[in-house]
């Protein structure tokens, strides 16, 4: 294993995973900083198996450029993202606000766990992305009558208003991305989007 420049072999400590391989771990302070690429922290629960510097080679960078779904649906959802942010800008939305408006759009006030189950999105986040909408009057958080200590999301008349107005620009981006689809077929896209959701 190489070691980073400015750390002398002897500073590291030596501790063995379940699979008896040998990592080598800078400590705390000034050695944390000259190295923080090569800085692990070991799991036991975790392997720890690694590549060799030697075998991290560009040839492994071209395989997960080339390869890596996780890399190419991030590069598309914020490719996406983008042009639906956009599109909503003079609107005062961005696309997450919309699609987290429109998640509120049904016969029922929805709890903060069903919204946050629908968007994939922890609560914690959820809370964070709802602040900006309750200052702007688009959302309400009203107490669960069924279970007083729960809450529920409730969009205000000028949420609806908001979200009507943005329907429409929805649909024509959504239509002009579909439409820019080599071989359209978003239906499969899609069915294919929730399978890995």
């Amino acid at each position: 294993m190489c070691l980073p420049l400015g750390i002398d072999q002897g500073t590291y400590s030596e501790r063995k995973c379940e699979h008896k391989q040998v990592m080598r771990l800078p400590p705390t302070g000034r050695q944390r900083q000259l190295c923080p690429v090569l800085l692990f922290y070991v799991d036991i629960n975790i392997n720890c198996c690694m590549l060799d510097c030697a075998e991290l080679s560009y040839e492994v960078t071209r395989e997960v450029r080339e390869a890596c779904i996780c890399l190419h649906l991030q590069q598309a959802a914020r490719a996406v993202a983008r042009r639906f942010d956009a599109a909503l800008r003079p609107l005062g939305l961005t696309n997450g606000q919309f699609s987290l408006l429109m998640s509120l759009n049904r016969p029922a006030a929805p709890t903060i766990g069903n919204v946050s189950a629908l968007l994939a999105m922890d609560r914690t986040t959820l809370t964070a992305n709802l602040k900006p909408l309750v200052r702007r009057g688009l959302v309400a958080v009203a107490i669960d009558e069924a279970d007083r200590r729960g809450r529920r999301l409730v969009l205000t008349a000028s949420g609806r208003e908001l979200l009507a107005a943005a329907v429409p620009v929805w649909r024509r981006t959504h239509e002009a991305i579909e439409a820019a689809m080599p071989k359209p077929d978003a239906a499969r896209l899609r069915a294919d989007l929730r399978a890995l959701a």
